[in-house]
């Protein structure tokens, strides 16, 4: 059976996900978790750990369980690897047979694209905190689906 190309592109987009919110949280400073630019901002970890909560998110909702959970909030280190851990079990849902239990563009409009705005912030907040993520023309990144891990490939071509 060919594969569903609505669940390859949500795919697609979790593996994007995971390359440009982790090139936000590689390399950042150690006060970076706690940096506040005002007073009723989320900082860094409040983001990091409310992107984990949308993950678990739509997770539940692929199964057909939609439950929201604000977890607890963990250190820096350990919320970057409940990230990596949520969209490796997003990811594996998505690439089983398992039927998905919303459309997959409610999957998207939601949580997933809530996602990827709160890594824009972040990336803002790293410029704001004086250490800048390099801009990079994403086009050319070398994303694939089910690549959605710490271990992302070096970028083609970053702007200075």
């Amino acid at each position: 059976m060919p594969a569903d190309p609505k669940r390859e592109l949500l795919r697609h987009t979790v593996a994007t996900l995971a390359y440009r919110c982790g090139k936000t949280l590689r390399g950042a400073p150690e006060n970076f978790a706690a940096f506040c630019v005002a007073e009723k901002t989320r900082t860094p970890i409040q983001i990091l750990a409310h992107i984990g909560d949308l993950l678990d998110w739509v997770l539940s909702q692929a199964k057909g369980k939609e439950e929201w959970h604000g977890a607890k909030r963990l250190p820096w280190n350990e919320e970057v690897a409940r990230f990596y851990s949520a969209l490796g079990a997003l990811d594996a849902y998505l690439a089983s047979d398992a039927p998905l239990a919303a459309p997959a563009e409610k999957l998207f409009q939601g949580a997933i694209a809530d996602a990827l705005t709160h890594t824009g912030q972040l990336a803002m907040l790293r410029r704001l905190a004086g250490s800048p993520v390099k801009g990079e023309n994403y086009n050319r990144a070398h994303i694939a689906a089910g690549r959605v891990g710490p271990d992302q490939p070096t970028a083609v071509r970053e702007f200075e």
